[in-house]
């Protein structure tokens, strides 16, 4: 659906998105994170094709976005962190403007207003000037301009901004509805969110690209936490000698207790290392009290992945 290879912006000399390539199928939600300053919105405004790369290419469907710039621009759905609303224009009266610039023309025109209305629930508001709508209200007149048309690809930068718990949750259904039919990219501060909707993430660090995954690998650990009793004291050195364990770090425990994080070598079967240290253990004559792997949250896992790029972020 979408190939990025290469792709690099400068502002002047100071490098923004430095050699970011990817590539994303139809039908995928994928979460794109970064600290402030770490290229996401400029990647955004180079897949949406508003900010030309210094180098590099975006193809989409096949087609090159440097050449086809306008053409594939009506095909998909971009929503900037600040969209770009008219606060003298009602609700009706821009997206009709909207609708007209993605080139849809009379009956087509008409539904996809519709439509867009309707995801967004804004029919109640439908003649009210935009200048007098809620940040809430505004931020749903923007998500309504990008998926009229029925895009295949959606771009949304932040579309949980100034929603209250309600419409947030409201605005994560109609994203699960888009995505039975569309690819949508998707960056936001808000880690549930991702949790919540992603298939996949890509970290961003310094204008880099630095981690690029599957949420559901993401999640997997390679750890597993083990609590037992601390005698015989021989018991960490007997789960240090399995072959599946790749290092052994004791943890703060209780009195009496002991507790080990095991690191396994990449490939092996989870429950085969469990079934292995929990036979050691028992075997040794200690009490075997908790064997769980590691629970990861995405957080944690981005914080690892700036962390080892350096932490560096870009403007």
């Amino acid at each position: 659906m979408i190939d990025v290879d290469s792709l690099t912006r400068f502002y002047g000399n100071v490098p923004a998105v430095r050699e970011v390539s990817f590539a994303i199928d139809q039908r995928q939600i994928v979460g794109l994170l970064g600290h402030n300053g770490a290229g996401k919105t400029t990647v955004m405004k180079m897949l949406s094709g508003y900010l030309e790369p210094s180098s590099g290419s975006v193809r989409i469907a096949g087609r090159d976005l440097a050449r086809e710039t306008r053409q594939i621009q009506q095909s998909l759905g971009y929503l900037p962190e600040s969209p770009p609303v008219y606060p003298e224009m009602s609700i009706g009266e821009y997206l009709d403007y909207a609708a007209r610039l993605k080139g849809l023309r009379g009956e087509e025109r008409k539904r996809s207003v519709r439509h867009a209305v309707e995801a967004t629930e804004l029919g109640a508001r439908f003649l009210d000037p935009i200048g007098e709508l809620s940040r809430g209200f505004r931020q749903r007149v923007g998500v309504a301009q990008a998926i009229l048309g029925d895009p295949e690809l959606l771009i949304l930068d932040e579309p949980g901004n100034g929603l209250d718990p309600e419409q947030n949750e409201h605005m994560r259904q109609l994203i699960r509805e888009l995505a039975s039919r569309a690819t949508v990219i998707l960056s936001t501060h808000i880690m549930q969110e991702v949790e919540a909707l992603c298939d996949r993430v890509l970290v961003l660090s310094g204008g880099q690209l630095v981690l690029d995954e599957p949420l559901a690998a993401l999640r997997q650990s390679r750890h597993l936490l083990l609590t037992c009793s601390e005698e015989p004291a021989s018991a960490p050195e007997l789960v240090n000698r399995l072959p599946q364990i790749v290092s052994c770090e004791r943890l703060p425990a209780g009195p009496g207790q002991l507790c080990l994080r095991m690191e396994l070598h990449p490939g092996t079967a989870m429950d085969t290392a469990a079934g292995n240290i929990s036979r050691a253990i028992i075997e040794s004559g200690a009490r075997l009290y908790e064997l769980k792997p590691e629970a990861r949250n995405l957080e944690d896992i981005f914080r690892e992945a700036v962390q080892f790029a350096g932490g560096s972020h870009a403007a």
